[in-house]
């Protein structure tokens, strides 16, 4: 199977350590994080993905924002350019070890952080990328 995300989401498994909107969001992501931990792919996609889906039935879900959309734009061409390869809608991504210790290095020395701007998750994030990333569960 493979699991459709989109790209500022490549960001946010980094640091997840079970906290989100709501129990049912983080119970979603959890097993998300499960199946990436079997070796599932990832597919890029544009607009709401698999970690989204709990929030869609919300009245005005943010996942269609435009500041969402810009945060997907920008985590694309960061870890694209990090990777050495496009992110883009369509791309399949292995997370593996390596890349995933890449990936971390790069967040960690602030290199692929535009997409975190306004974010109200940024600080938490912060805090975890600075314990080394203990607790997280990708």
């Amino acid at each position: 199977m493979t699991i459709r995300l989109r790209s500022h989401h490549l960001l946010c498994l980094l640091t997840y350590v079970g906290k989100g909107y709501s129990p049912a969001f983080t119970a979603n992501y959890d097993v998300i994080v499960g199946r990436l931990s079997r070796g599932e792919d990832i597919l890029i996609v544009s607009g709401p993905d698999d970690i989204c889906a709990p929030l869609l039935g919300e009245p005005e879900p943010h996942c269609w924002g435009e500041s969402v959309v810009e945060r997907d734009r920008l985590a694309a061409r960061d870890v694209g350019d990090l990777l050495d390869r496009p992110i883009k809608p369509g791309i399949r991504i292995d997370l593996d070890a390596q890349t995933l210790a890449r990936m971390r290095e790069a967040f960690s020395a602030g290199l692929t952080r535009n997409a975190c701007q306004g974010c109200e998750w940024a600080r938490l994030c912060s805090a975890v990328a600075a314990s080394l990333y203990q607790d997280t569960r990708v």
